[in-house]
C-alpha cells in the first residue's frame, strides 16, 4: 500500500494530460518513483481530476511503460475547485479559488486518484465528501469566521474522503479509507484552515465510531495526506496524534535515510519519518503523509522513498517536494 503526493496538478484543466502525453520530466520522475516502489495499491494526492479520467489513464500507461502496470483505476470529482457561487473566503469577491468547496483554480484541481494491481470495488465505494462541515460531530466550524451563508454550504472535505474496497484475487478483500486534507496555513487569526484540517483528520475516528453508518472493523487501511505533522510545523497537532494513537490503527512508522540526513534544526520529531522536503527553515521537512493499517493486519515492512543519492534520489527530487510512503502488509 502506498500514498504519494506527486505534484501531478497544473494551472488549468487539461494541462496535466498535455504534460503526460509530452513525456514531461516531472511526470516521468514521478512514474519512476512509483515503479521503483512497485505498490499493489497507490493513492495519488494532488492529481488533477477530469470527467473521463483521461489524465489518470495516461499516467497509468506511463507506469505500464515503466514496468509497473496498475490496470485498475478509480477517481471521484473532488471538492477542490467545485464552485459555490458564494464569497466563502470573505474577500469581497466571488468565483476565486478560495470560494470553491476546496481551494482550487478549476473543477478537479488537485484531486485524488487510486491505482491498483487488483480489482477495485467501484460500485460499492462510499464518498463522504459531501458532508457539511458544520454537521460533523464536535465540528470546529463555528469559530472559523464563516458567514451564516457559507456555513450552510461549506463541506468539510477540501478534496475528498473515500471508503473504497479492493479485491485481491488470492486474498480476502480489504477497505481503503482515503483522504487529502487542507494545509493548516494560509488563513488568519480565525485559523479557518487549521480548524478544517483538524476536523478532516478527526472525521475518520467519527467514521470508525459508526457516526456515518457501518464501518469496517477489520482489514482496512487508512491512507493519504493529512498535511499535519505530529509535533513540528503549524496546525493542531493533537488531531493527528489522536489518530496515530487510536487502538484500531497501527503506525508502522515508515522511515528513510534521506529524511534523516535532511533534518531541520529546531524540529523535535524524528526526521527519518518525514515525508515532505519543503523550504528551510519554514515549514521545513515534515511528516504529513500516512499509511495506517488496521490493528489486525500484519505489517512486514514500511518505508519512505527518499534515497540519499543516485538516480532514484534525483527522480524523487524532480517529482516534487513530497515522498512516496509505503507499507507492506501480509495477505
Amino acid at each position: 500500500m502506498a500514498t504519494y503526493g506527486a505534484a501531478l496538478s497544473r494551472d488549468g484543466p487539461g494541462l496535466l494530460l498535455r504534460d503526460i502525453r509530452r513525456g514531461e520530466a516531472q511526470v516521468q520522475a514521478a512514474a519512476q518513483v512509483v515503479a521503483a516502489a512497485a505498490p499493489d495499491v497507490l493513492l495519488l494526492t494532488d492529481f488533477d481530476y477530469d470527467w473521463e479520467g483521461a489524465a489518470l489513464a495516461a499516467f497509468a500507461e506511463v507506469l505500464r511503460t515503466a514496468g509497473h502496470p496498475m490496470p485498475y483505476r478509480f477517481a471521484l470529482r473532488p471538492n477542490a475547485g467545485m464552485a459555490t457561487g458564494l464569497d466563502l473566503d470573505g474577500d469581497g469577491r466571488r468565483g476565486d479559488a478560495g470560494d470553491a468547496q476546496g481551494w482550487g483554480r478549476f473543477a478537479g484541481d488537485g484531486g485524488m486518484a487510486l491505482l491498483s494491481r487488483h480489482p477495485i470495488d467501484t460500485a460499492g465505494a462510499r464518498d463522504l465528501s459531501d458532508l457539511l462541515w458544520a454537521e460533523v460531530p464536535d465540528s470546529l466550524a463555528a469559530g472559523a469566521g464563516l458567514s451564516p451563508e457559507a456555513l450552510a454550504v461549506q463541506r468539510l472535505s477540501s478534496s475528498g474522503h473515500w471508503i473504497v474496497g479492493v479485491r485481491p484475487e488470492k486474498a480476502p478483500p480489504f477497505v481503503l479509507l482515503a483522504f487529502d486534507a487542507t494545509p493548516p496555513v494560509f488563513d488568519g487569526p480565525e485559523d479557518r484552515n487549521g480548524r478544517r484540517n483538524a476536523d478532516e483528520i478527526r472525521l475518520w475516528q467519527h467514521f470508525l465510531d459508526g457516526a456515518f453508518g457501518a464501518a469496517p472493523e477489520t482489514r482496512f487501511v487508512l491512507l493519504g495526506n493529512a498535511n499535519l505533522d505530529p509535533v513540528d510545523g503549524e496546525g493542531r497537532h493533537g488531531a493527528i496524534r489522536a489518530l496515530l494513537d487510536d487502538p484500531r490503527l497501527q503506525d508502522p512508522r515508515p522511515k528513510s535515510a534521506g529524511g534523516r540526513m535532511a533534518a531541520n534544526p529546531g524540529h523535535v520529531g524524528d526526521p527519518a519519518l518525514d515525508t515532505a522536503d519543503w523550504d528551510d527553515p519554514m515549514p521545513g521537512n515534515l511528516r504529513v503523509d500516512y499509511v495506517l493499517p488496521a490493528s489486525d493486519l500484519t505489517v512486514i515492512g514500511a518505508g519512505v522513498v527518499w534515497p540519499t543519492a543516485g538516480p532514484l534520489a534525483e527522480a524523487a527530487l524532480t517529482a516534487g517536494p513530497r515522498r512516496l510512503v509505503w507499507v507492506d502488509i501480509a495477505r
